[in-house]
């Protein structure tokens, strides 16, 4: 399995993303929306980075049980209840996706919504994979 990133010199330099990936694999992997749901189905973080944090680690355990890993993403959307919110943790966003994901961004985008499942999520994660 390979995925290739591509980033071409006309469009703007990506931060924390990659424009285009291409994936040769034998197995995808769909990723359901995951939000910052403890074991216990309850929401935990007040915060947008705190529950970003949660999200992200669930999507990536529900990747790690489908025998993936972070490199294995190849597209990822991020919804958002608020999305001047969201550009304003950017920074500590980026730092908690490096230190769970690593540095190889499959391509993303930020939606911003209205709301989520449970009301009280700010941030809710998908994806898809593929897996050699």
């Amino acid at each position: 399995m390979t995925l290739q990133r591509h980033n071409p010199a006309e469009l703007s330099p990506p931060t924390g993303f990659s424009h285009a990936v291409t994936a040769s694999g034998t197995r995808l992997v769909f990723l359901a929306g995951q939000t910052a749901l403890d074991t216990e189905g309850r929401v935990v973080g007040a915060t947008l980075p705190e529950q970003f944090e949660t999200a992200l680690t669930n999507l990536l355990a529900a990747l790690a049980a489908a025998g993936g890993t972070p490199h294995d993403l190849a597209r990822v959307t991020v919804y958002a209840t608020d999305v001047a919110d969201y550009r304003a943790h950017t920074g500590e966003l980026g730092r908690l996706w490096r230190r769970l994901a690593g540095r190889d961004y499959p391509a993303m985008a930020v939606v911003g919504v209205v709301r989520l499942w449970d009301e009280e999520c700010l941030v809710e994660i998908d994806g898809i994979a593929v897996l050699p």
